[in-house]
């Protein structure tokens, strides 16, 4: 498995790789499979499938109902299931209304659709202070909300999982779904941030 000098020599990585070893060394794992999942993870999955699943609804008006109503199902119609993908609902964001997911008790994530979790999702910082202050903590992210806008908090669980819907950018009108989807970040589909604008 490719590591860079800094990960290979940081606590958490030394530990990961004894236990990598060790269930290799037992037949458990094969070093090939560790790294296919490692590479699915991060480039084949990463939020591309989410950034699919948002661009098709952007443009799809029947799709986007599918989705709102049963996200698990409407993601398998594009071929998109698998590791923690199951009971998956998607939330839609709005000019009136914005939505942020959190985990409070765990780090719950829709890995399938978004890949991995971000370190700070995991983290206990934003999992309290989310729910106590979001306005706040989308500051910190460069998310600056009207004091009219509606926040809606969404606690993920190991029973369900949420995706947020991000605002369709203005000026985006007659794009193709790649080109949309080159727009959606991680971020917007957990609500830290909104998609980007074209051009940015």
């Amino acid at each position: 498995m490719t590591e860079t000098p800094h990960a290979a020599t940081s606590y958490p990585a030394l530990r990961m790789k004894a236990v990598e070893s060790l269930l290799i060394e037992k037949g458990y794992l094969t070093e090939a499979a560790v790294d296919y999942v490692v590479r699915a993870y991060e480039s084949e999955i990463g939020p591309l499938r989410g950034a699919r699943i948002v661009a098709r609804a952007w443009v799809d008006p029947a799709f986007r109902e599918r989705l709102l109503a049963d996200a698990t199902a409407a993601a398998r119609e594009l071929g998109i299931e698998g590791f923690v993908g199951e009971s998956v609902v998607a939330v839609e964001s709005t000019a009136a209304v914005h939505n942020v997911v959190v985990c409070t008790l765990c780090s719950c994530y829709p890995w399938a659709i978004l890949g991995l979790p971000p370190t700070w999702y995991k983290s206990p910082e934003y999992r309290a202070r989310t729910v106590r202050e979001p306005r706040t903590v989308l500051r910190e992210f460069g998310l600056e909300l009207d004091p009219g806008v509606e926040i809606r908090i969404w606690d993920s669980s190991s029973d369900l999982r949420y995706l947020v819907l991000p605002r369709r950018p203005a000026g985006t009108e007659g794009w193709s779904e790649d080109d949309l989807a080159g727009l959606v970040t991680r971020d917007s589909m957990i609500g830290a941030g909104i998609a980007k604008e074209p051009g940015a």
